[in-house]
């Protein structure tokens, strides 16, 4: 077990993700059965961490009603609503009441292996001294002005500038959204002032605990995958279908063929002569008629695949 208490920001509505989020938050985005917002806390749970926040917005009701529904023997979930979507900053500040000591923050969309969380917990575990551990990614010059950037000595995290321009970087060392505090980061929460885009910025209460405290270092991640297109959606489902066959499903017309990697939940309707697979995700409520050749893919709930009708590299 770990000291550390685990806090999941999922106020984001997922804008990007298009028609995809239109009846559902980004957290709450299927990953091969489960949530991602799960699959982090999956995640953090393997490394010892049992006690979770997770901050929503008010109209997120489907992440409270999944963790009612879902009890989960290894881990405590509570809820936290941030009124507005301001800024993880300020999405923390709404946690913070109920953080009790030291903590691990990730966004709900940021996805690293399990080894590297390992590796950050046994790090931070290691370093009493330490105030903040960043997780750290080297980026391509395009990536530079949409990430925190970083400047180091060493090991050491020197500065962190939000979205600069490649001019301003300071490298392409990025900070990705998954992190190890003291509960010192709290005290800094309310001098973060809004940004340009009307924002308070996490990373401008750690340039604050930079300069006022020192110690904040940062891990090299060895992977990471982010859900923030319809795209990234299809490829994170292709990734954790690997060495997957699971049907659930009994509802199957003859002469229909099922070719793993593949997950099917219960509730799905195969008629007949159909393909499903390799590396396709069906969600519960769906249909895929007579003759319809599916690969490559993810279905989610309520989708309808017509007679026929061939789909391949997208999610419907």
């Amino acid at each position: 077990m770990t000291d550390l208490q685990g806090v999941i920001l999922a106020a984001g509505g997922g804008s990007r993700l298009g028609q995809l989020s239109r009846n559902r938050s980004k957290a709450m985005m299927p990953i091969v059965g489960k949530p991602i917002v799960e699959r982090i806390m999956d995640d953090m749970a393997a490394c010892g961490i049992d006690d979770f926040f997770v901050v929503v917005s008010p109209g997120d009701t489907a992440i409270e009603d999944h963790f009612h529904a879902v009890r989960r023997s290894n881990f405590n979930v509570r809820i936290v609503y941030q009124p507005e979507r301001l800024g993880m900053a300020d999405a923390l500040s709404q946690a913070a009441p109920l953080i009790s000591g030291n903590f691990m923050l990730s966004a709900c969309d940021n996805l690293v292996p399990l080894s590297d969380f390992r590796r950050v917990v046994n790090k931070w575990k290691s370093s009493p001294s330490l105030q903040a551990l960043l997780t750290l990614i080297p980026v391509s010059a395009d990536k530079v002005p949409s990430m925190g950037i970083v400047a180091m000595d060493g090991a050491a995290i020197t500065r962190i500038v939000e979205k600069p321009s490649l001019e301003d970087a300071p490298s392409n060392i990025a900070s990705t959204p998954l992190y190890c505090f003291s509960p010192k980061i709290l005290d800094y929460l309310s001098e973060v002032p809004a940004s340009k885009r009307g924002e308070r910025e996490l990373q401008d209460a750690i340039q604050m605990l930079i300069y006022r405290d020192g110690s904040v270092e940062g891990l090299m991640l060895t992977n990471r995958m982010t859900l923030t297109s319809p795209n990234d959606l299809l490829n994170i489902n292709m990734h954790y279908l690997k060495g997957v066959d699971n049907v659930q499903t009994d509802k199957v017309g003859p002469n229909s063929n099922f070719v793993p990697p593949l997950y099917i939940e219960s509730g799905v309707t195969v008629g007949a002569n159909c393909t499903v697979g390799p590396n396709v995700y069906v969600e519960s409520g769906c249909e895929i008629r007579d003759g319809a050749v599916v690969r490559d893919a993810v279905l989610l709930k309520g989708a309808v695949v017509e007679a026929g009708e061939k789909v391949e590299l997208r999610v419907v």
